[in-house]
């Protein structure tokens, strides 16, 4: 089952109120799924089995789990306000390469949250990937000293999403 830390998270380099759903995904039948009103973000799979109803509404997102990508979502990503992806453990991954996809391929412009069991250590990295807020899985994640954890390196050699050119050529 997917959990986040309740009822705040970091975005956009600060601590406030979370007030998305998080949709576990479900058991039976993604179709079966009920939906409620109100801002949820659901599953791929809800949002694939009952995207006819649910593209009319303007307050749903999706998550991708890791072993789903962002060509799942492909060109559909803008219709989206939240998108999330899932770290089922801190080691695995590939939601660093889904995130990175849907802000350089697909453009995604809005909100582009991780969730699940990523660790402090990794926000910094997850920002520079587009991550631009974190729901942690655990509730006694002290999230004034994650938020410092954003600003664990100011200067890097590669290019990425948030510092496209890489320091040799910001350098000339």
């Amino acid at each position: 089952m997917l959990k986040t830390n309740g009822p705040k998270l970091i975005k956009d380099g600060a601590i406030v109120e979370n007030t998305w759903e998080l949709l576990a995904k479900p058991e039976g039948e993604a179709s079966e799924v009920a939906v409620p009103a109100g801002q949820v973000i659901v599953p791929l799979s809800v949002w694939k089995a009952q995207q006819a109803q649910l593209s009319q509404r303007s307050d749903v997102g999706v998550w991708l789990d890791s072993d789903e990508l962002a060509e799942d979502i492909g060109e559909d990503a803008n219709r989206f306000a939240v998108i999330g992806v899932n770290f089922p453990g801190f080691m695995d991954g590939r939601a660093f390469s889904t995130a990175r996809i849907l802000r350089e391929r697909y453009g995604f412009k809005g909100e582009l949250r991780a969730v699940g069991n990523f660790i402090r250590d990794q926000l910094c990295y997850l920002r520079r990937c587009g991550v631009n807020a974190f729901a942690f899985a655990k509730p006694e994640t002290d999230l004034e000293a994650a938020l410092k954890s954003l600003n664990d390196f100011n200067e890097y050699y590669q290019a990425s999403v948030d510092q496209p050119l890489p320091l040799f050529r910001r350098r000339a």
